[in-house]
C-alpha cells in the first residue's frame, strides 16, 4: 500500500514524537513520548483502545483505556524499572497545564509502556529521572530518530538490535485520503526466527556468526497504532487484534514470557471533557471497509518492526554484552548466495 509522506506515525495530522537518550558506559535506555495531538489532551481526549496479545508486562492506564475508550494524557515509553518515575513524571505535567484535575474535576489517567533493557542497560540503577520524561515530551516533534534512541537505546530486537521503528499507510475512503500509522518499542524474539520478506533470515545470520540462540523468548513489543479515520472503540479495539499478523510476519511466535501490548486511538473523534451537551454525535468508518485499515496495520506494523532494526545501531553495554546490528549483516543477505549459506 501507499507509504505516507514521511512513512511515520506522524503522518497523521497532530501527532508529534520526542526521545530523551541516555547512552554512557553500561547505561543504555531513555524515554520516548508520543502525543496524540498538540493541544490538551486533557480537555480533548482521543478515543482509543488497547490490546493484550501476551501480558508479560508492567504497562498502566489500560485499565481506564479499556473501560472508557479513551486516552487523556501522552504516552510514556521506558523501561520496565522506570515505570513509576515515568508516571509521576507524567501527572506532573499533566497537573501542571490542568490546574482543575483533581481539585474541580477528577483525577488523570497516566499511560506509561514498557520494555526490559536490562540486557544492555543497568537497569538496577534506575537511571531514569522526572526531567527526562519532562525534556521528551518538550522534544516531541514531526520528526524523530528511529533505532538506537530514546526508550529504544537499550533495546533487542530478535537478539539483534531493536529499538523505536515507525511507519505509515494511505487509505482512499470516498474520495479523501486517511492515515494508518505504527509505532513500535521492539525488544523480543529469538535469532533463529528472523523473518524478513518471507526469507528466514534469522537462520542465515546464525550461520554466518556460527552461533546458535538457545535463549527463551523473554522479551516484549509495545504497538501504537494511530489513524485519522472516524473509529468506535469497538472498531479501534478490532485494528489493535490485527497487528499481530504484521508481528508474525516477521517471525514471532508471541512466547510465554514476553509482553505485547497494542494501543490504538483516532484522532478524528474527540471527546470533550466538559459536557457541551447531553447527545454526543460521532462518524465511524464503515464495517465493509474495515480489510482496508486490517490490511494497513498488518503492513505497517511489520514495516516498523524491520525499521527499528535497520536503523539500531550495534551497541556494547552491561558488562560487555553486545547486540549487533542488521546493517552488518546486509551485505551478505542482499547477495544471492543466501542458499549456498543455508
Amino acid at each position: 500500500m501507499k507509504t505516507g509522506k514521511r512513512n511515520s506515525i506522524t503522518d497523521v495530522e497532530g501527532i508529534k514524537v520526542g526521545h530523551v537518550t541516555l547512552d554512557k558506559d553500561n547505561i543504555k535506555t531513555g524515554v520516548t513520548a508520543v502525543l496524540p495531538h498538540a493541544g490538551n489532551l486533557f480537555k480533548e481526549k482521543v478515543f482509543a483502545a488497547a490490546h493484550v496479545i501476551n501480558g508479560f508486562g508492567k504497562t498502566t492506564g489500560l485499565v481506564q483505556i479499556e473501560e472508557l475508550g479513551t486516552i487523556e494524557t501522552p504516552i510514556i515509553l521506558t523501561n520496565t524499572l522506570s515505570v513509576g518515575i515515568a508516571s509521576d513524571a507524567l501527572i506532573a505535567y499533566m497537573l501542571d497545564k490542568n490546574d482543575d484535575i483533581g481539585l474541580t474535576t477528577g483525577t488523570v489517567n497516566p499511560v506509561v509502556c514498557e520494555c526490559n533493557d536490562g540486557y544492555l542497560n543497568d537497569i538496577r540503577g534506575r537511571h531514569i529521572k522526572k526531567e527526562h520524561v519532562l525534556k521528551a515530551l518538550e522534544n516531541a516533534d514531526v520528526e524523530f530518530e528511529e533505532g538506537s534512541v530514546g526508550a529504544g537505546t537499550g533495546m533487542s530486537c530478535y537478539k539483534l538490535k531493536g529499538g523505536i521503528g515507525t511507519a505509515s499507510r494511505i487509505i482512499t475512503l470516498d474520495g479523501n485520503e486517511y492515515t494508518v500509522g505504527a509505532f513500535v518499542l521492539t525488544n523480543m524474539g529469538q535469532k533463529r526466527d528472523l523473518i524478513i520478506d518471507s526469507r528466514f533470515v534469522g537462520r542465515i545470520i546464525e550461520k554466518i556468526d556460527e552461533t546458535k540462540d538457545l535463549e527463551e523468548d523473554k522479551g516484549s513489543i509495545i504497538i501504537i497504532l494511530a489513524s485519522d479515520i472516524p473509529m468506535t472503540h469497538r472498531q479501534l479495539k478490532r485494528i489493535s487484534k490485527r497487528s499481530v499478523v504484521g508481528l508474525s510476519r516477521t517471525g514471532s511466535y508471541i512466547g510465554n514470557g514476553s509482553g505485547e501490548i497494542v494501543i490504538s486511538f483516532t484522532t478524528a473523534n474527540r471527546f470533550s471533557h466538559y459536557k457541551k451537551e447531553d447527545i454526543f454525535e460521532m462518524k465511524m468508518i464503515h464495517e465493509n471497509n474495515m480489510d482496508l485499515v486490517f490490511r494497513a496495520v498488518a503492513e505497517c506494523t511489520e514495516e516498523a518492526i524491520l525499521n527499528s532494526l535497520i536503523t539500531a545501531n550495534t551497541t556494547i553495554g552491561r558488562d560487555g554484552n553486545i547486540r549487533k546490528s542488521l546493517k552488518e549483516y546486509m551485505h551478505i543477505l542482499l547477495e544471492k548466495k543466501i542458499s549456498a549459506i543455508l
